[in-house]
């Protein structure tokens, strides 16, 4: 048995919680008249009543500082096709929407054209957990197609459903 004061070498952590597949989603707003945005794969649905989401972004990100403040946040829950663009967001070039297709809603919420889902939400609640913020989301839109495969990350790297 572990104990609660037991640290484990973070590489060896991050190969385990690697085991578990996650979708992948973008998290982006139109802030001061251009998009921002970042990658998570720590989205999860939470309640349906009321509509609720959550994600958990590291307090190193220096992205969600600026997008937390936005009045609405698009996720667009990446398809199979979206790699390049999962990438891209992923990365700390100045401009993750370069060639990326978009659409921003009246509220100013970024959602990806071609994603397999996506949501219009507003940040609800933040809670500090660890080295990362639980992030909770109203959700006050949405849609999905579940003819459009959805990117999945495992083991530290893009994959797709097969079909079986």
């Amino acid at each position: 048995m572990v104990s609660p004061t037991q640290v484990f070498d973070p590489r060896r952590l991050r190969h385990v919680f690697g085991a578990f597949p996650s979708g992948v989603a973008a998290v982006a707003a139109v802030v001061d008249g251009a998009p921002v945005g970042l990658l998570v794969s720590s989205f999860t649905s939470v309640s349906l009543d009321p509509p609720l989401v959550s994600l958990c972004v590291a307090h190193a990100s220096s992205t969600w500082p600026v997008l937390r403040a936005a009045p609405r946040l698009g996720v667009s829950i990446l398809s199979a096709v979206q790699e390049r663009a999962g990438r891209q967001l992923a990365g700390r070039g100045a401009d993750r929407f370069t060639e990326l297709a978009w659409r921003a809603s009246d509220d100013g919420a970024v959602l990806l054209d071609g994603a397999s889902g996506w949501l219009e939400t507003s940040v609800d609640q933040q809670v500090r957990a660890g080295d990362h913020d639980i992030i909770v989301l109203r959700v006050h839109d949405l849609d999905a197609d579940h003819d459009v495969s959805p990117l999945v990350f495992h083991a530290s790297q893009f994959r797709r459903l097969g079909r079986t």
